[in-house]
């Protein structure tokens, strides 16, 4: 089957450049004025050969994978032969070639947006079909107040287990902390660094900081997660011991702080990247007025950039809250509803792997529990990204 791929490459390709050829040849010996370049042609035979010749392809693959590869190649190949004659007779310099092309090129286009929009609502009923299944075995009112979380089931008849305990607040309070902590660290590091680069620093440092503080988001989150967990936990429980208080190797401030070191690219390239877009004549005429080089920075820049600024934290905001490898290794598992961040704690994305993994029933309210904890989550997201837009629209009819 790969051979047929390879044909089915070739012959676009083949159409492609035969077709552009023919429009060239044909434009040359009738004197006509070609409506369309002779390369729209070619893109239009490579549309008509290739679309065709694959869908073909497809089809042999998913309803007759044992078809003789004799009868298999003679279908691909008429399949393409008899389009090549199509874009072939149609390659005369009156066709309206690039007309035909712009509409198939929008049509491709719309269909990655169907596309798109079909998975999301896709995702969002398989969260709301599952996450009805649990709702209809656990109290929501149960799941949304309540204070433990231990969904340990019983998942057979003949076998003793708890009956369960799905109080969420602890795994969000987690998840939340966790982000506060990322955010803490990242939100003014990152904004500073933007700020400097793009208002103080020259060409040579910015062209030198710039990658450097990049590679950070190239880093695996694993990488993070070790090194939450063999030097920044320990740090911080030596810490604490020396400040005369207990503080676990795996806590909340460990994972926070790594994760904002994390996402600091993230801020910070979004936020250099507004902040220079910022007009120059709004600069140049805080200055005329007798204003500082700081005050214009802080009053007129910021301020203008305030919009992607805050698009900038929303984003850094998601990335935390969907992090798992960095919470699992530098803060553990343990569901504590506490609001220290020198305590181990869990969120929901480690939960949801927790569920989604092991030797247990999918049909149970233990794995269940993990759609309803997606679901909450998409929910608070969304909300978090419904206020975000609002202070941008606000913010971005002022200053346009």
């Amino acid at each position: 089957m790969i051979g047929l791929f390879v044909f089915a490459a070739l012959a676009v390709i083949g159409g492609f450049f035969l077709s552009r050829r023919a429009a060239l040849v044909r434009a040359s010996t009738s004197g006509v004025r070609m409506h369309s370049r002779a390369g729209y042609h070619g893109y239009l035979a490579g549309w008509l050969i290739g679309i065709p010749t694959f869908v073909v392809l497809s089809l042999l693959l998913t309803f007759a994978p044992d078809m003789s590869r004799l009868v298999a190649f003679a279908l691909v190949a008429a399949t393409a032969l008899g389009m090549f004659a199509i874009a072939y007779t149609l390659a005369r310099p009156d066709f309206r070639a690039r007309t035909h092309v712009e509409r198939i090129v929008q049509a491709a286009l719309g269909a990655c947006s169907v596309v798109a929009v079909l998975t999301t609502l896709g995702i969002i009923a398989s969260l709301l079909y599952e996450s009805i299944l649990f709702f209809a075995e656990v109290s929501p009112i149960e799941f949304l107040t309540g204070l433990q979380w231990s969904p340990q089931t019983a998942l057979r008849a003949d076998q003793q287990g708890q009956s369960g305990a799905f109080g969420a607040v602890p795994v969000f309070t987690g998840t939340f902390l966790v982000m506060a902590v990322a955010i803490v660290v990242a939100g003014p590091i990152g904004l500073m660094i933007a700020i400097y680069l793009s208002e103080y620093a020259n060409k040579r440092v910015r062209s030198i900081v710039k990658p450097v503080i990049e590679i950070l988001a190239g880093i695996p989150t694993v990488v993070y997660g070790f090194f939450g967990l063999l030097a920044v936990g320990p740090t911080i429980r030596a810490f604490g011991e020396s400040m005369g208080f207990e503080a676990p190797t795996q806590s909340a401030i460990a994972a926070g702080s790594v994760m904002g070191v994390m996402i600091i690219p993230l801020v910070s390239s979004l936020s250099d990247d507004v902040i220079n877009a910022v007009p120059q004549t709004m600069r140049d005429g805080s200055y005329a007025l007798g204003a500082t080089k700081f005050e214009t920075t802080s009053n007129v820049v910021f301020a203008a950039a305030l919009p992607g600024i805050m698009g900038a934290f929303v984003l850094a905001i998601s990335r935390a809250i969907g992090e798992t490898m960095i919470v699992v290794m530098a803060a553990g598992r343990a569901a504590n509803l506490t609001a220290n961040p020198f305590e181990a704690v869990t969120t929901v994305t480690v939960q949801i792997v927790a569920l989604l993994t092991g030797d247990q029933e999918f049909d149970s309210a233990k794995t269940r529990a993990a759609f309803a904890l997606g679901l909450v989550l998409f929910v608070i997201t969304l909300v978090l990204n419904v206020f975000a837009l609002n202070i941008v629209r606000k913010y971005r009819e002022k200053y346009e």
